[in-house]
């Protein structure tokens, strides 16, 4: 049986009802609670070699990135957003008052940023940032705000975010350092000093959000990335088989000066993103045949011999690092894809457990939110009031 999409309805943005896919596909609320309640344990609480959360000191935790031992912001910011999502404020609190204490940069040319990557202990292992944490940091505060209410500082949470993107848009306006988006053509770029980009990191479901709750003066801004971004990916994707490069060039071609021009593991991420973006606004029918053409890529295709490929589809001998995570993110597809493949990777992730071991790190974020946006459990938090 082939999932349907109501294609001329609106986006949760607008209803407030949000799709429980898993419920479409036959299971039941109890089973879909229970699965989210349990991944959300095993991750966060669970054994030695299935966590990756971990408490340190009174008031602070860090996700830890277990193949590469190193905390980073990619990973600090997910956590976070599934703290909100799950009501989990402790769990939120800790984890933003250690990217406040160790992470966040207060000199130097990425002052206001945060380094993306530190050793378990806080110290820094880089001095740079990488705005996919910085994107997910301000929205997830955004929706801890209005969750939860802002506290003292630094859980004054809808002021951290605006001041995190205030700083997005105009570091180096002084002549010091650089902006993480492009001001010409609203794309984010890799890191702030390069210019290009990683498909990956477009979240226009996000930027319409930041244009309603940013500084005034940003907001049109935000409202042209989001219409940005989602254009940037209908160049970026294959035409023929969906797939993404790592970094792309700002006309969208691939770029792979430093290895990182083929689908691999920066590149799962695309098709989640236009699942979610499309669930929540729906702005961008296109979306429903990219994902569409992700899914009918690998419908033939064992997850033991996922690898890398060109996007046109070449597979190279490499293996993938993350089958678990690719499992995820092409059954989140499925929030906009209505072809004869959406059941099937639903299914196959719902028959997935968590990953266990070295590298399940990058694999258990992607389930997790994967998840919660399958189960209708993945939202945006809206102020009571305008704000």
């Amino acid at each position: 049986m082939e999932m349907t999409i109501q294609q001329a309805s609106r986006g949760a943005f607008y209803t407030g009802e949000y799709r429980n896919v898993f419920r479409e596909c036959g299971y039941t609320e109890e089973e879909i609670a229970g699965r989210v309640r349990q991944a959300w344990q095993d991750i966060f609480f669970g054994d030695e070699n299935t966590r990756i959360y971990f408490e340190s000191g009174a008031d602070e935790a860090y996700m830890l990135d277990t193949g590469n031992l190193d905390v980073r912001t990619e990973g600090m910011s997910y956590g976070m957003m599934m703290a909100v999502q799950l009501d989990q404020k402790e769990v939120f609190d800790r984890l933003w008052k250690w990217s406040k204490t160790h992470m966040y940069m207060t000199e130097g040319l990425h002052a206001g940023y945060f380094a993306w990557s530190c050793s378990p202990d806080g110290s820094k292992r880089a001095y740079g940032p990488a705005p996919d944490g910085e994107e997910f940091f301000a929205m997830a505060l955004f929706f801890a705000s209005h969750r939860w209410g802002d506290g003292p500082e630094p859980f004054n949470y809808s002021v951290q975010a605006r001041e995190l993107l205030h700083t997005c848009l105009h570091r180096g306006e002084d002549g010091e350092g650089y902006p993480m988006w492009n001001p010409d053509n609203k794309l984010i770029k890799f890191i702030p000093e390069c210019e290009y980009s990683d498909p990956s990191y477009h979240l226009p479901h996000f930027y319409e959000l930041f244009a309603l709750w940013a500084n005034e003066e940003d907001r049109a801004f935000w409202k042209e990335a989001a219409a940005a971004s989602r254009q940037y990916l209908h160049v970026a994707l294959h035409p023929v088989t969906g797939l993404a490069p790592e970094y792309a060039h700002y006309d969208g071609t691939p770029n792979d000066e430093r290895g990182y021009g083929h689908f691999f593991s920066d590149s799962y991420r695309v098709v989640a993103n236009i699942g979610l973006d499309y669930e929540w606004f729906r702005a961008d029918e296109w979306q429903v045949g990219a994902a569409e053409r992700i899914q009918a890529f690998f419908a033939d295709k064992s997850p033991e011999d996922y690898r890398r490929y060109t996007i046109a589809g070449e597979p190279f001998e490499e293996k993938s690092l993350h089958p678990v995570g690719l499992i995820a993110t092409n059954a989140m597809a499925s929030l906009a894809a209505a072809g004869p493949a959406a059941r099937q990777m639903v299914e196959l992730f719902w028959n997935t457990p968590v990953r266990t071991g070295e590298r399940r790190y990058y694999d258990n974020c992607l389930y997790l939110f994967s998840l919660l946006a399958l189960s209708g459990e993945y939202r945006i938090w809206a102020p009571a009031a305008a704000e």
